[in-house]
């Protein structure tokens, strides 16, 4: 494991997290956001991050999971780097870190969804060899 990607795992640590997930999901509060990132990870939800200079630069949630379509996979909900530590090559490290961790958990495949506005996430995804597989549907209840 990188020595500066670890996974959060105390409520410290997860809320270290939350200025720089908060740049990807805005509706979420601080206390709250901890205490659902504990549920998630009763469930398997993990988050890691990546720390630079003292600071949280990069956060990814994600799962190991598995399905009749792709067997057993990682899913990313949430991979964000801080917006003033962009285009340092944060992301593509914790990218990498994820694919490394994908491929010793067994996974045969590595799959997350960006919102249809996020051109420059797109941009990084088509670099990093990803391919657009599908639309993503849902419905509000």
């Amino acid at each position: 494991m990188s020595a500066r990607i670890r996974l959060a795992e105390t409520p410290d640590e997860i809320a270290r997290c939350f200025a720089v997930i908060l740049e990807l999901r805005p509706h979420l509060e601080p206390a709250p956001f901890v205490e659902q990132v504990l549920r998630q990870q009763a469930e398997g939800y993990r988050l890691a991050f990546l720390e630079d200079g003292g600071a949280v630069q990069s956060c990814a949630g994600y799962r190991i999971s598995e399905n009749l379509s792709s067997g057993r996979f990682m899913y990313v909900d949430d991979l964000v780097t801080a917006s003033l530590a962009r285009s340092r090559g944060f992301g593509g490290e914790l990218f990498d870190w994820l694919v490394v961790q994908a491929r010793a958990e067994g996974c045969a495949q590595f799959q997350l969804d960006s919102g249809v506005q996020r051109f420059g996430a797109h941009r990084f995804y088509l670099m990093k060899r990803m391919e657009i597989t599908a639309h993503h549907f849902g419905l509000k209840l």
